[in-house]
């Protein structure tokens, strides 16, 4: 693995999380939203991660990347809360709650965060050694 590689193993990390991270934003922001029906109820989504291998012959396997394969929405179904006076209502009386759990969002936030952090402590770490290295040739 070359030496610099660090960085853009780092760099992927942060980049899938600053996507996790604002994945969760959205869900959140979306927590308490009203349908007027379950077609239409927005659905928690979450991203999904795939490895990256620049080089898959001969590469070592510690030098993966990753990056976002895409997002998806969680196929639970949304609430079903009677609301006749809901402009949203349906003809019964419904409106239909989306399914983002604000618990489970936070707690993905945390780790989220805590995962970007981590990632931004490996760059430092690896770029004060990178350094301390240099400054033995002098």
């Amino acid at each position: 693995m070359g030496l610099f590689r660090i960085f853009d193993i780092a760099a992927s990390a942060m980049s899938a999380q600053s996507a996790r991270l604002n994945t969760t934003a959205s869900n959140l922001a979306n927590a308490n939203t009203v349908a007027s029906s379950a077609a239409t109820a927005y659905r928690s989504r979450q991203p999904v991660f795939q490895t990256v291998m620049e080089n898959s012959a001969g590469m070592d396997p510690a030098s993966a990347g990753v990056r976002v394969a895409g997002v998806v929405e969680t196929t639970a179904p949304p609430a079903k809360v009677h609301d006749p006076g809901n402009p949203l209502a349906d003809a019964d009386g419904y409106v239909y709650m989306s399914n983002v759990n604000p618990v489970d969002e936070l707690v993905n936030m945390i780790s989220a965060s805590r995962s970007y952090q981590n990632s931004v402590e490996v760059l430092s770490t690896s770029k004060e050694l990178l350094l301390r290295t240099l400054s033995l040739g002098q």
